[in-house]
């Protein structure tokens, strides 16, 4: 009987698809319990502008592991939708942040604001460590009070070496008590490959991280602070009556960039790590190692452009949507909803959208009683044939208590006597 309600069930996914949303292949495999035959337990508790940058020749370029060929030593690049990578050089080697470090004092600095313990019009004093800064400056003033809204756009516009010391300082009282925050946080990320020394980014052979690392705190960013999020696409900024542009070019370059941050050091090179939008669409890309500063422009837009260009994201289901329906066994309801916390989806070639399948497994029945959030299943997403498949967590859609004892008895009764027959 739980082959046939799961066949009925894809079948009138597979036809509502058809109507909404073009062609998916959606499989739903209930696992059958250890004993299925066994008298069960009690249960318990866009379209931009491109770039005019000439593209040099592909064969002049090194390659990667995944994507086109980069002139950059380190290359990462992700659709933050559906987490597909479609671009890796090197991207768990570590390498030098230079002033991309600046995105973790931003992200303490946006966390602490979210959870109060700062306000945008909170003053923080200038320390002489901060005022002797050197490299690149927002020019405060010793023994000044500078806003924390000030020092951020400081920080992200004019990459502020003196501006993240004047926030360490406020903030953990030390920049090396900040560095361990930001090694804390690190961890918590899940950016196995970073370790921070300071705020700035200022050179330190024991300082790493990786292109990966950078893409997922700079996802990350993005999605824990919304309402923040925008400094990063601030163009320009004046303090101290210097007037400063911001160094991420591809504010002005490339179309739907909106942030994040670029660095430089000697030994480093020239990294940025960008973030662009269209339609919906977000690519966040990181790039380290290049020349100069006109590579910086121009080697990201060519690379964004291509991941624009040459993919297209195959939409499932929606954050919230109803991918599938568990059997459910003793509860006051046959079935319960299985939905997904992200999309369900994936990102394919241009031309391959219908390729994209999508396969549901669940233990089941699912006992009794039933938490909306409880999670019960997966998705197995496979983009194209022969790629492993992405694996996303399904959770209860709805509460389902179970059945009170007459009714788990009849439930019982009926399974034994009739289940066998179907």
């Amino acid at each position: 009987m739980r082959l046939h309600r799961a066949a009925f069930v894809a079948a009138a996914l597979a036809a509502l698809l058809l109507l909404v949303g073009g062609p998916l292949m959606l499989d739903v495999v209930a696992q059958a319990q250890t004993k299925p035959t066994a008298r069960p337990k009690t249960p318990g508790g866009s379209k931009g502008a491109s770039s005019k940058t000439a593209n040099p020749p592909l064969e002049a370029l090194p390659p990667s592991q995944i994507g086109i060929p980069t002139m950059a030593k380190f290359a990462y690049m992700i659709d933050a939708t559906t987490n597909a990578v479609l671009l890796a050089k090197d991207a768990d080697k570590p390498m030098l942040p230079s002033s991309m470090a600046k995105m973790m004092t931003i992200y303490i600095v946006f966390e602490e604001l979210k959870a109060g313990r700062l306000k945008l019009d909170t003053r923080f004093r200038v320390s002489e460590r901060a005022r002797n800064m050197g490299g690149s400056r927002m020019f405060v003033e010793i023994n000044s009070e500078i806003t924390v809204e000030d020092l951020i756009k400081g920080v992200i516009a004019l990459s502020g070496n003196d501006a993240c010391v004047v926030l360490a300082e406020g903030i953990s009282g030390t920049v090396e008590t900040f560095a361990a925050r930001m090694n804390k946080q690190a961890r918590e990320l899940g950016m196995t490959g970073s370790v921070f020394t300071n705020a700035s980014g200022w050179p330190d052979p024991a300082m790493h991280v990786t292109a990966s690392d950078l893409a997922l705190l700079a996802k990350r960013t993005i999605d824990d602070f919304p309402q923040y999020y925008h400094y990063y696409a601030l163009p320009d900024f004046t303090w101290n009556n210097i007037r400063q542009e911001n160094r991420n070019r591809l504010l002005g370059l490339t179309a739907g960039t909106d942030g994040l941050k670029t660095g430089h050091s000697e030994d480093a090179g020239y990294g940025l790590t960008a973030s662009t939008v269209r339609d919906g669409r977000r690519l966040i890309l990181v790039v380290n190692g290049l020349p100069d500063m006109k590579t910086r422009a121009s080697e990201p837009a060519r690379l964004i452009e291509w991941g624009f260009r040459e993919f297209r994201n195959k939409v499932a289901f929606r954050a919230g949507e109803t991918v599938a329906m568990a059997d459910v066994w003793l509860g006051d309801s046959p079935k319960v909803p299985l939905v997904a916390t992200r999309l369900v989806g994936a990102t394919v070639p241009v031309g391959q959208e219908e390729g994209v399948r999508v396969r549901v497994v669940y233990e089941g029945p699912v006992r009794a009683p039933i938490r909306k959030g409880d999670p019960i299943g997966k998705a197995m997403v496979q983009a194209t044939a022969g790629a492993p498949p992405v694996e996303i967590p399904l959770y209860a859609g709805a509460d389902v208590p179970r059945l009170g004892p007459l009714g788990r008895a009849f439930g019982m009764i009926r399974h034994y006597l009739f289940g066998w027959i179907s």
